[in-house]
């Protein structure tokens, strides 16, 4: 994953709403949920729901898929992974002094 799709992918997630969206849709697995089930479980309504789930699913962190007349929303399991990857990969590998420092 590169820097900017990690860019976008956090700046969706870094709103409380589509946070509590995103992590439902986490716990709700593969089989994923309607618009209308999100709302009742977010208190949510479908207008405020529509707007938040369209940031989610421009960073991709979402994806639909149109069942009859139905929107079924799964998170992007791909995407998430990607980014906790990009988030991680360095982890305690150390950074290196900078050559021009000045000791007092």
């Amino acid at each position: 994953m590169d820097q900017k799709i990690a860019a976008k992918a956090l700046s969706a997630l870094g709103h409380e709403v589509r946070l509590n969206i995103f992590r439902l849709l986490v716990t709700a697995g593969e089989p994923g949920l309607n618009v209308g089930d999100i709302g009742a479980h977010l208190g949510m309504p479908p207008s405020t729901l529509s707007h938040h789930l369209s940031a989610l699913v421009a960073a991709d962190l979402v994806v639909q898929e149109r069942i009859g007349r139905e929107i079924i929303n799964r998170a992007n399991y791909g995407v998430m992974n990607g980014l906790m990857g990009f988030l991680s990969d360095s982890c305690c590998a150390g950074v290196a002094p900078l050559a021009n420092e000045n000791v007092a």
